[in-house]
């Protein structure tokens, strides 16, 4: 499911657990925000607002509150000693979505710990391992091989004094 919704005077189309930055928002760090001004909930059918789409929301996470890259003005007018440098930073918003909700139903205030990722299952032994191994260890030789060639010595050139060409000062 995705919606598109309006804040900041711009459009984001997102779908659950997408991480983006929006214009500054007011709301504390892990508190659930909503946006009421949804275009379009889609899904196995779309649905168009005219101009919303009527109890429908997106409630998302607040991540952190940043500033962006800083943008320089500078302007200048020749010959006229004119110069203006002016730095900008913009404030925004990185928030987490995580939910899309239709017919007015209310967002859930409390944040849904996201489930950690398992580790790789441990690997038991068995003659797959064991063939794997073997061929690990004869790259790792080879590598070990390459590593220990020396790189070769350039011979220098004894220095010489350096003649001037054409004809000698008088």
């Amino acid at each position: 499911m995705f919606a598109v919704f309006k804040t900041g005077g711009k459009q984001y189309r997102v779908a659950a657990e997408d991480v983006l930055k929006v214009a500054r928002l007011k709301g504390e760090l892990g508190e659930i925000v909503e946006f009421g001004e949804v275009l379009v909930v889609g899904g196995d059918s779309v649905t168009l607002g005219a101009p919303m789409v009527a109890g429908a929301t997106v409630a998302a996470e607040v991540l952190d509150h940043a500033r962006g890259p800083k943008i320089i003005a500078f302007k200048k007018r020749r010959r006229k000693n004119s110069r203006r440098k002016r730095g900008f930073r913009e404030e925004f918003t990185l928030i987490r979505i995580t939910e899309i909700l239709t017919d007015g139903q209310k967002a859930n205030k409390t944040v849904q710990l996201r489930p950690k990722r398992a580790p790789a299952p441990a690997a038991q032994a068995s003659a797959d391992e064991s063939e794997t191994a073997a061929a690990a260890s004869k790259g790792a030789t080879a590598k070990k091989a390459r590593a220990k060639k020396a790189p070769k010595a350039k011979a220098k050139a004894p220095a010489t004094k350096a003649k001037p060409k054409g004809k000698p000062k008088k």
